[in-house]
């Protein structure tokens, strides 16, 4: 049986949570550490409150475009024809109204005026929120509980970077696209953690959190209408993927994202790179341990970090955190330097605090290094990697596990040269994340499972989002090669309505089943669903006999396959050359 993620299956297999269990010195560290955030969001919170918007919304359910509203104040033109372009035109009007200015705005104003009322209204749920911070609480609702709090102080500084760029003090209209997208994705993966437990805790965070997924759906919608999409005309509108005409270095070799200095990082061998702190367990080293390491990082840098990690077996549940910006960790190679945990649901964990190395600190480069979760397919949904991460960069890495292998979450990340194991729904997440130059290794799982190598889960039509695996090797471990008819493999399945995958000019073996696509539910989601194979080749690479979704196509044009490449789907000329990692910017291989 498949096991949906933190779905209806996993919630009948737990018995119902009560909150009873006492806190951890870690959680009474972190309450001391929200204290102090409180005091100071309430601050802002207070010079706020008269500006406050005020939202008396009940929303008729989850997917509906309307909701039942009282509207006190008639909208302007300018605010109808904004809120025209949302999924939620209802709440996106009275939220407006109420808000102080929107009624003189043109346009252009209610843009910084919806991102400027999303990051108040995060901003409240957080401070509501933390204030049962205290409360005792049993593992999963704690778990619960913390990543819905490390999903909203995210969701609090990608808003911020936002508001940053709309009023004109920098970034660009990628970056916001990006930034929003994640923001939404954070909401979804806390409601999502929320909805296998019960209690005081969950009532109180529903509460909390009530309309904010729509809120940040219609700041998504209300921004993106406000850039071009003529880049992708011809793609399902549903699908697009919005340019926004900044100057793209193909020609490069590198997206520009990456430095010259992080580029000379990643080329020169392993041998050859000056660490600013090493770690041994063997005490020959800064630290014994990656952790100390992590927490010795300074946070905010704006300077590379290098962490060296010397061969050896590190039994270690990691976390790179926000503020830990651009830290690089390298290993002594694939198989030498281990990373290894054995975090898994029956743990009372949510798949998303399963991960055994964890990363969200924008810059995040990890190479020459395995990571892997050894709970084994019994325990289902146990995460090795999960990255949330901007601009992040994985390279010649083994990614191990079974079911849910690789969180790829959120933000821009680029993977070149990696192993990645795994049965159901290996590579999951809505990151907008390219695959280069990789082994998709599917194995053996459990009796009457079915492999799946991506569960994408874009939910919202605006989300700059999806997965794109370019010169790829889709291929069989050993185990599953000699049962492979018994095993039918598929190159993905839809976690959410507007899931989105490519594969192009990869190799596919002839363990992945001839119809190339599973169902997740019946009919759900196959019409807006955007399925792409682009010139792939191998036993399996056949699309004779493939879906006939309505989302499903074979790309025929080089231009449309062009629009998934490292330069134009997650902006790769402008921030990969920095991180030192080879690859190709366009189609060429």
């Amino acid at each position: 049986m498949d096991y949906d993620r933190l779905g209806a299956s996993e919630s009948a297999a737990r018995i119902s949570i009560a909150d009873t269990t006492t806190q951890s010195p870690d959680q009474k560290s972190r309450k001391r550490k929200l204290l102090l955030l409180l005091t100071v969001l309430s601050m802002i919170l207070l010079s706020a409150s008269a500006v406050s918007a005020v939202l008396i919304i009940r929303s008729k359910g989850k997917g509906t475009v309307g909701s039942e509203s009282i509207i006190k104040k008639k909208p302007t033109q300018a605010i109808s024809r904004t809120c025209r372009r949302t999924r939620y035109p209802s709440l996106c009007i009275n939220s407006l109204v109420e808000f102080p200015g929107a009624l003189d705005a043109g346009e252009r104003e209610l843009v910084h005026i919806s991102v400027n009322m999303t990051l108040q209204r995060v901003g409240r749920a957080l401070y509501g929120a933390s204030g049962i911070a205290n409360l005792e609480m049993e593992t999963l609702v704690r778990t619960a509980y913390d990543d819905c709090l490390e999903l909203l102080e995210d969701s609090m500084d990608q808003l911020g970077e936002s508001l940053v760029f709309v009023t004109g003090n920098g970034g660009g209209g990628d970056d916001v696209l990006t930034w929003l997208s994640a923001a939404l994705t954070n909401q979804d993966t806390c409601t999502e953690g929320l909805a296998d437990v019960s209690g005081h805790v969950k009532d109180v965070m529903e509460r909390e959190l009530q309309d904010l997924t729509e809120l940040m759906s219609n700041c998504l919608a209300i921004f993106a209408g406000s850039i071009s999409d003529k880049d992708f005309s011809g793609v399902p509108i549903q699908n697009r993927r919005r340019l926004l005409g900044s100057t793209l270095a193909e020609e490069s070799g590198f997206p520009s994202w990456i430095s010259k200095r992080d580029r000379r990082l990643l080329q020169a061998p392993a041998p050859a790179l000056r660490a600013d702190i090493t770690v041994s367990k063997d005490g020959n080293g800064t630290y014994k341990t990656i952790a100390e390491a992590i927490k010795a990082a300074p946070e905010k840098s704006t300077r590379r970090i290098v962490i060296y990690i010397k061969a050896g077996r590190y039994d270690e549940n990691l976390k790179v955190g926000r503020k830990k910006t651009n830290l690089m960790f390298y290993g002594d190679g694939k198989g030498k330097t281990v990373i290894t945990g054995g975090r898994n649901i029956f743990q009372n964990f949510t798949t998303f605090h399963t991960a055994t190395f964890a990363a969200t600190g924008a810059g995040f480069i990890l190479r020459d290094v395995t990571v892997e979760n050894w709970a084994g397919p019994g325990k289902h949904q146990a995460v090795a990697l999960r990255v949330g991460a901007d601009h992040s960069v994985v390279y010649k890495c083994n990614i191990i596990g079974y079911q849910d292998t690789l969180y790829v979450h959120s933000q821009r990340q680029f993977f070149r040269e990696c192993d990645v194991y795994g049965t159901v729904d290996f590579i999951f997440g809505n990151a907008a994340v390219v695959f280069q130059n990789c082994n998709l290794y599917a194995r053996k799982p459990m009796p009457m499972q079915k492999n799946t190598v991506t569960a994408q889960s874009r939910k919202d039509p605006n989300q700059n989002t999806g997965i794109s695996i370019h010169n790829c090797r889709i291929l069989a471990t050993a185990d599953l090669e000699a049962a492979k008819s018994s095993f039918p493999t598929y190159l993905g399945r839809p976690w959410k309505l507007y899931s989105r995958v490519v594969y192009m000019l990869s190799y596919m073996g002839d363990h992945i089943h001839p119809a190339g696509w599973l169902e997740w539910n019946s009919a759900f989601a196959l019409d807006t669903l955007y399925y792409g194979e682009y010139m792939n080749y191998g036993p399996g690479g056949a699309v004779g006999h493939r879906v006939k979704w309505p989302g499903y196509r074979v790309i025929t044009v080089p231009e449309e396959a062009s629009r998934f490449t490292v330069a134009k789907f997650i902006y790769g000329s402008s921030w990969l050359p920095s991180t030192g990692v080879a690859f190709i910017a366009g189609l060429s291989v």
